[in-house]
């Protein structure tokens, strides 16, 4: 499954996108424990929704090799902390702050996210 943003809703969003806050997707779009791919505001972002309910967004680019993949992560757990670890080289990052715990010194860009009246939204 594709998330997809129709254009009509930016507009009703426009005064929180100035902001910082985006629209995506509905959040019934994102199945839980799965990652989808989405373009916020000219970047490229993965989305998670746990299977605990919590929706997470993080770079899509991988920090260890540069590639587009970490919608095609492993969704896990450190302790209560929810992880997202990397397709290629199964680097482990915590989808709140984006700190490493595999690899120190790597760290993704992890970003805000809230659910308003149905709706993932996504803070740059």
């Amino acid at each position: 499954m594709t998330a997809t943003l129709e254009l009509g809703t930016l507009d009703a969003e426009a005064a929180d996108t100035a902001a910082g806050w985006h629209r995506v997707c509905r959040l019934e779009d994102l199945e839980p424990a799965w990652g989808e791919a989405a373009l916020v505001g000219g970047r490229q972002v993965a989305l998670f929704r746990t299977l605990a309910g919590g929706v997470f967004a993080v770079a899509q680019q991988d920090p260890a090799t540069g590639s587009h993949v970490m919608a095609r992560g492993i969704l896990g757990s450190k302790g209560s902390r929810p992880t997202i670890a990397s397709p290629l080289h199964k680097e482990v990052y915590d989808l709140e702050t984006g700190e490493c715990f595999s690899t120190p010194g790597l760290r993704i860009e992890a970003f805000g996210t809230r659910v308003s009246d149905g709706f993932v939204e996504v803070e740059l």
